[in-house]
């Protein structure tokens, strides 16, 4: 079969690997369809992820077509389905409790093992979920969206809060999509003028504000002073982190979205005087799955236009590399591979 393997930062080749041939039990083969590419991708390419071993398949956006699988596991041959790409060990205390999601022995598709930029892949039964009516191309993006879906479900805020998504990326976009449908008045605010453009063209939302020196003083009149309910950073800047801290109303909640390898520093009696929660966000649940794919459904996520760029998977080694350094424009790549 056909795979993209990144042999060493820089170099990314089309070449040849064995189809699948055994499959473990409780596990199931897929064909690959579409495979949407995220900044983790563009990070392994430039050699900047930390904890990767090349050579190296990547992708972990992943729709996909039922080849073989499982008697019990309840998907039949030729099924379309979304792979959810977090490998947990479903014996840890946060398996126990649950929560895959953030299994201490986690391991990522495209990261920790080799990804779907291939043909076919085999993977556990329980990390496929129905794609519903949804499109292969369109299914590629529910790992993604889950990401933001989540941030605002761990939030647990309620219907009219005012949100502060910092960050306009394609999980900070994501985020502040979901926090729309959970009733938020969303902010947006991002160093970037032309994803703001994007933000408030292609998505709705008339409240953006450009980052600079004194930002601070131009939040504030959004809230009448008081800060806001709930504050997303999305950015995976430390600096950016930090500041956050400040945005976030008495009694609010600060939800880091995004991970840095940095040590985050803030005001102790700040924190304490706003009573303050900080709450960390990591991957997603199937239940996060399935609300995507629901709200995908049901247009209350406009996935065209979060779509801005498509290839193959004989032309990516070019294209990858291309917006690698030229961003304008792109907020979500997809590769078709299969039907």
């Amino acid at each position: 079969m056909r795979a993209i393997v990144c042999q060493e930062p820089g170099r990314l080749e089309l070449v040849e690997r064995p189809t699948p041939s055994t499959v473990p039990p409780g596990w199931a083969r897929v064909a690959v369809g579409h495979v949407g590419i995220c900044g983790t991708d563009y990070h392994i390419f430039e050699g900047k992820h930390p904890f990767l071993e090349y050579p190296r398949v990547m992708g972990h956006e992943v729709s996909a077509t039922v080849v073989e699988a499982p008697a019990d596991s309840g998907l039949q041959a030729g099924q379309r389905v979304i792979v959810n790409p977090y490998l947990s060990c479903g014996s840890c205390i946060a398996c126990r409790q649950g929560k895959p999601n953030c299994c201490t022995a986690i391991k990522v598709l495209g990261v920790h093992t080799d990804g779907a930029l291939c043909e076919e892949i085999v993977l556990p039964a329980q990390n496929l979920y129905p794609a519903g009516k949804l499109t292969p191309e369109s299914a590629a993006t529910v790992e993604f969206l889950a990401i933001g879906a989540h941030a605002v479900r761990r939030a647990r805020v309620c219907e009219g809060a005012r949100s502060l998504v910092i960050g306009a990326g394609p999980i900070g976009l994501g985020t502040a999509l979901f926090s729309r449908i959970a009733g938020h008045e969303v902010t947006l605010l991002d160093a970037s003028a032309e994803r703001l453009e994007m933000a408030r063209t292609r998505f709705g939302f008339e409240r953006t504000v450009e980052a600079g020196n004194d930002v601070a003083s131009v939040l504030a009149p959004l809230t009448d002073g008081d800060g806001f309910d709930v504050v997303f950073d999305a950015t995976g800047y430390a600096r950016s982190m930090e500041s956050a801290f400040g945005y976030v109303a008495h009694g609010g909640t600060l939800v880091l979205v995004s991970v840095v390898k940095d040590e985050i520093r803030f005001s102790d009696p700040e924190f304490h005087k706003r009573e303050m929660t900080l709450v960390g966000s990591r991957n997603a649940t199937e239940e996060d799955f399935r609300h995507v794919v629901s709200c995908i459904e049901s247009g209350k996520i406009p996935v065209q236009a979060l779509i801005t760029h498509r290839t193959t998977l004989e032309a990516l080694p070019v294209d990858l590399a291309h917006w690698a350094h030229h961003k304008e424009g792109l907020i979500k790549a997809v590769v078709e591979i299969g039907g």
